[in-house]
């Protein structure tokens, strides 16, 4: 008896403990200009701040391939992961993941382009090889600049090639052609020869870069996620030292200078301020971009084999619309936690 009640002491002991330790989740992100500040986060311990204060452990880990990152998200080794709107409902919401696009972080505003040698134009693609993350955002671009320019896919040869790969072999053909996001856009361009012949200017908008958390995700892990993350942009967009450090941080975790990085805030339309994003995930604007998004996936066969249409997956937005199968929403917008960002104190 004497040996059993210490025993059991402890035992109790370490059940306490159990249901003390905080809940732990992974988040996942992947090196964009719109990106790097989740990495700023964890270095300055802003995330971690939030985290503690929402009683959660976050893990956050770089993936530097970004169509893995967001396999691995779908396959369940995340909770959160950063990601494209069209890569979202592609990839995650198609494979049966029920995913909330909780923070939209910015559009691109020239930060994805067509880089091309020995050619001026877009029509000078016309029976080139293209290089390019195939069936993504570049690829969505590019058939947009094509249809824009009198030609489709039938004119290009496209090789699928991981963006890590990309600025090298690009470097490395004497006729080589790309489609690309920054970093490795910024790097592209500084080849000798290299002409922009397009960018995600010509489609504002229709680019969204997003945090995308599980749509069963607990409410602690969210609202560290944004406060994390609007804490960052008060940094980023203010002025004094600390601005600069984070700015110079970012840059060198993106392989980039500073001036090159300031360079690609630039062609990022970043929403600095919640309420701006929360009134653009409101907005007519994303809805009519998400229709061009998944009538292109469906085209493109990004539903899978047997898809009977764009309207296998639905789609909801803030004001309780759904485009597609209203019984199988894997795909929600959400402004709440941008507008409770805003009017926090």
């Amino acid at each position: 008896m004497k040996r059993t009640l210490p025993l059991l002491f402890i035992a109790l002991l370490g059940l306490a403990g159990a249901a003390d330790a905080a809940e732990r989740y992974r988040v996942a992100w992947s090196h964009y200009t719109g990106w790097e500040p989740w990495g700023y986060a964890d270095y300055a311990g802003i995330l971690k701040k939030w985290a503690d204060k929402e009683g959660i452990e976050i893990e956050l880990t770089l993936v530097n391939d970004y169509i893995e990152s967001i396999n691995l998200y779908t396959s369940g080794h995340f909770d959160a992961c950063t990601m494209t709107n069209m890569d979202a409902l592609t990839i995650p919401a198609v494979g049966g993941v029920d995913s909330t696009a909780l923070i939209v972080g910015d559009f691109s505003d020239g930060n994805d382009g067509i880089v091309m040698k020995n050619g001026a134009s877009v029509v000078d693609l016309k029976g080139r090889t293209i290089n390019l993350v195939e069936l993504s955002v570049s690829h969505y671009m590019l058939a947009r600049a094509l249809d824009m320019n009198g030609l489709s896919e039938r004119d290009v040869t496209l090789v699928n090639t991981s963006d890590a790969d990309i600025a090298a072999l690009f470097a490395a053909d004497p006729n080589g052609a790309v489609v690309t996001w920054n970093p490795p856009l910024q790097q592209v361009r500084n080849v000798q020869g290299a002409e922009l012949v397009f960018d995600s200017s010509k489609i504002p908008g229709e680019i969204i870069d997003l945090m995308v958390v599980k749509t069963d995700a607990p409410d602690s892990l969210e609202k560290a996620l944004v406060g994390a993350w609007y804490e960052t942009m008060t940094v980023l967009s203010g002025t004094g030292n600390v601005a600069k450090e984070a700015v110079e941080y970012m840059a060198g975790a993106a392989g980039a200078t500073v001036a090159e990085f300031k360079a690609q805030l630039r062609t990022t339309a970043m929403f600095y301020d919640p309420a701006k994003a929360a009134d653009f995930a409101r907005s007519d604007k994303v809805k009519e971009t998400m229709d061009y998004v998944r009538r292109f996936s469906f085209d493109k066969g990004l539903y899978g084999e047997g898809a009977p249409s764009a309207d296998l997956v639905g789609i909801s937005y803030p004001d309780g619309s759904v485009a597609g199968d209203a019984n199988n929403v894997k795909l929600r917008f959400d402004a709440d936690h941008m507008a409770g960002a805003a009017t926090a104190p």
